[in-house]
Formats: structure tokens, C-alpha cells, sequence
């Protein structure tokens, strides 16, 4: 608050109002407000001044594109992040505010990284606490630049490569299991990439290194889900090398390629909302993604894994959030009964200005079509541990941690990526063969397969 004074106070034309005690009388002096997309924008409305919105916090994301749906206001976007949802981003604006001495970055996207770094440079929060090292990197972890990269860089103590190595690689969707292309991609990028990567580290031992993990990795019925347990012991096989931590947590709530994000796009586009009816899921918010990744990588003991402890009464089906999302931009669902139902209906009645016509005005139904899930690698619910495991839910009041994993048996694993790999260079290898194969490492690995990929829905 000093600063803003300080910098308002050579500003003849800005006034810094405190301790007000009536707002509605400050509110109708005003010709525009500049607010976030909070509580304040009904005082906005009753007091009928022009308004642009922005979003600062999670919750604020309905409302703010509810009123520009509704035409009330325009919202300027979320400030916080371009890359909002990101978990490595999120984890950056974590660790951010304790000051690292130096920051490097790697990521493929590079218009992701340019679009970090201007976030970064440009918040009022973090700005001050960049460090004067921070390199932003577009590469590929596995390419051979990035080992040279790491090798070369000099720790304060002389020794080469870095304190703290966090990798947040992945492909996180269960629709990255259609064929025997997309199967190998993910499998390469969450496990043979990610053995690579330790076997460097274990010529230059970080302090701590962490790996994210997913709720799906417990009794894993998806491929995904399998690479990431796999991924555990992966990473765990080395932990007498160095000390590995992880984190399972659930989805990513409107997080860049999640359903509920894919939701406000569709109302952006005026296109009909799909989902299935009896998915349950966990949520968590981008910010809480960030701070489970930190506190397990500061926190966490050799081979633990953190968790959010959420209660199943937490969960929520996908249609349900759907719902919930229409009534806050203004709208009822109007249920259709296949795909094609809701896309005729939404070409025929959803206007350009984004409302639905009735010819006699605009009013509040907008088409979606929910369904029972009938696509491969579903899972109905979602489980953050399983029978076995030793669960400490006493030393965090939000987390839980699973402790005493032992170290798992190197060979075995890596026998198993040897059989991967052999399994991709054969001409007729297929899904199913990998399914077999992951199946023989892993004895509770269900898969579900139905022949039906999520790419063949809205």
C-alpha cells in the first residue's frame, strides 16, 4: 500500500480513497469502474455504472464471464496468468515469494514460455522476486541441448547441475490412448523421457527432485493412468541416488484442456455444452495444483507422495458442473438427446450476440447433451491411495502423505521400458500388445476398453 501511495502521490489525476464508508456514494460519482469480477459487481450494477471486469481468483472466473455473456460487462481477462492451469507455472508462482536464487525454465511451447515470462515481469507481486538469474528455455527435456544445459550450469557450491529439479512433462489425458501412435507418445513422454532425465541426474544429484503424479496412477485403468504409476517407481528406483518426491492429486479445475475450461469456450463460441453423467471427479484449483507440488518437493520425506484431502462427498459429475456453470452465466440447460440434437438446436436458436432466440426476445435455455461414459480408460470415480499403502493424514491439516515406499526394483522397471520399447520398433505391434505388456507389471492394472475414443464426442 505504501508504494501505491508513493506512486499516486506526484499523480495530480489519481486519488486514493481509504477506509470508505459509503461506496454507493463514491460509486455514483464515478462515468466507468475498473473491478474485479467479485461480489463488488452487483454493487456495480445497482449503481448502474459502465464496467470492465478482470479475473484475480478462481472463484471469480463464473462471474466474470457470466456478466460478458449476459452483455453487462466486459471482461479483460485474468491477470494472474496466461497459462493459468499450467501446474508448472502454478508451481513457479508458488515458490516464487521465498526467493530462489536463480530460475530456469524448460518447456517445448515457446510462445508458453515468451507469455510466462511477460506475466512475471509484469505482476506487481512477483516482478520484485525474480531472481536475477531467470533463463526461460524452449527445448525438449530429453533433447541433448538441455543435458548440456544442465551439466554445464554451476551450483553456489561448484558442483554441476541444480539444487532442486521438478518435472511437471506429461501428457495427462486419457484421450492420449486412441491408438498405437498416441500410446507410445504418452508412454515415451511419462516414463522412457523421464528415465532419461535420471540417469543424467544421477551423474549430478540434485537436493531434492520431484515428479508429478496423478490420482488416476492409483488402481490405474487407463494407459495413463498406468504410465504414471509406472512413472512412481520409475522415480522412485532412484531415490538412493537422490531424494524423490511426489504428488497425486485430481483434476485441474478449468485448467488449459480440462472439460469445465473446454465449457467456457464452447459459451465463448456459442456452441452446445457435452458431458458424461456419471463421471465423479476431484477438483482443485490452479494456485492449490502449485502449492501440493512445493510443499512435496520442500517437505516431503524420500519417497513420499502428497495428496489433497478431499472428502467423496467433494466429488463432482461432470453434468453437474455443467449445470452449475449455465445458471451462473444466466441460463437453464435445454437436454438434448445425442451430439447432433444440440448442435442443430444451438444453430438454430443461439443468436450471435449469445443468447438463445424465441422470436420474441432473448431467454435463458442453452443446449447440452449428457450421456453415461462409454469411451476406453474411464474410470466412474477417482482414489488418491490404495489397500496397502501407509497414509499419514495427521502432520497437514489439507494433505495427506503416503509414506514408507520402498525403493522399488530398478532392474524390474527398467526390463519393462527394454519390452516398451522393443514392442514400438515391431511393425504389428497395437494397443492391446501394450496393454499386455503394462498388464504384467502391474497385476491390479484394469484396463476398460471400449473401442470408443473421447475424440469421437463434442
Amino acid at each position: 500500500m505504501n508504494a501505491i501511495f508513493a506512486e499516486a502521490s506526484g499523480e495530480g489525476s489519481i486519488v486514493l480513497h481509504e477506509n470508505v464508508t459509503d461506496m454507493a456514494e463514491l460509486m455514483l460519482s464515478c462515468d466507468v469502474a475498473i473491478s474485479a469480477a467479485g461480489s463488488t459487481l452487483y454493487e456495480l450494477c445497482a449503481c448502474r455504472i459502465p464496467t470492465v471486469t478482470y479475473i484475480l481468483a478462481d472463484n471469480q472466473i463464473p462471474g466474470a464471464h457470466g456478466f460478458e455473456q449476459r452483455r453487462i460487462m466486459k471482461c479483460a481477462g485474468d491477470i494472474r496468468e496466461l497459462g493459468a492451469g499450467s501446474i508448472g507455472s502454478s508451481f513457479i508462482r508458488a515458490i516464487l515469494p521465498f526467493r530462489p536464487a536463480e530460475l530456469y525454465v524448460v518447456d517445448t511451447n515457446e510462445n508458453a514460455l515468451t507469455e510466462l515470462t511477460r506475466y512475471l515481469r509484469s505482476s506487481y507481486k512477483l516482478s520484485a522476486v525474480i531472481p536475477d538469474v531467470y533463463l526461460p528455455y524452449p527445448m525438449d527435456y530429453s533433447s541433448v541441448v538441455f543435458r548440456r544445459m544442465l551439466t554445464h550450469h554451476k551450483r553456489a557450491s561448484g558442483a554441476d547441475g541444480f539444487d532442486i529439479v521438478a518435472n511437471f512433462s506429461a501428457h495427462k489425458h486419457v484421450r492420449s490412448e486412441k491408438d498405437i501412435y498416441s500410446v507410445e507418445a504418452l508412454l515415451r513422454n511419462n516414463v522412457i523421457n523421464a528415465k532419461a532425465l535420471l540417469d543424467i541426474l544421477e551423474e549430478y544429484p540434485p537436493e531434492t527432485y520431484f515428479c508429478v503424479s496423478t490420482d488416476k496412477a492409483a488402481n490405474p485403468v487407463n494407459i495413463m493412468g498406468a504410465s504414471k504409476r509406472i512413472m512412481e517407481d520409475l522415480i522412485f528406483s532412484y531415490s538412493d541416488s537422490f531424494p524423490v518426491k511426489t504428488a497425486r492429486f485430481a483434476n485441474v479445475a478449468f485448467s488449459n484442456g480440462s472439460l469445465p475450461a473446454g465449457f467456457l469456450d464452447r459459451l465463448a463460441k456459442h456452441q452446445p455444452l457435452s458431458a458424461p453423467s456419471d463421471v465423479k471427479r476431484y477438483f482443485v484449483s490452479p494456485e492449490e495444483s502449485g502449492e501440493i507440488c512445493m510443499l512435496a518437493a520442500v517437505l516431503g520425506n524420500n519417497r513420499e507422495i502428497f495428496f489433497p484431502k478431499l472428502d467423496e462427498a467433494q466429488m463432482m459429475t461432470f453434468d453437474a458442473i455443467a449445470v452449475e456453470l449455465l445458471k451462473e452465466h444466466g441460463f437453464e440447460p435445454r437436454f438434448c438427446g445425442s451430439d447432433e440434437e444440440a448442435i442443430a438446436y444451438a444453430k438454430e436458436h443461439l443468436s450471435r450476440a449469445g443468447g438463445i432466440e424465441d422470436g420474441q426476445g432473448v431467454v435463458k435455455y442453452y443446449p447440452v447433451h449428457f450421456s453415461v461414459s462409454d469411451t476406453s480408460g474411464e474410470k466412474d470415480f477417482e482414489e488418491f491411495c490404495v489397500e496397502g499403502e501407509t497414509v499419514d493424514l495427521n502432520s497437514y491439516a489439507a494433505l495427506g502423505v503416503i509414506t514408507d515406499k520402498q525403493a522399488p526394483d530398478r532392474e524390474a522397471v527398467a526390463e519393462l521400458i527394454n519390452r516398451l520399447e522393443h514392442a514400438f520398433d515391431a511393425e504389428d505391434c497395437d494397443k492391446g500388445e501394450i496393454v499386455r505388456i503394462i498388464g504384467d507389471y502391474l497385476p491390479n492394472f484394469n484396463h476398460i476398453e471400449t473401442g470408443k475414443s473421447l475424440d469421437g464426442k463434442m
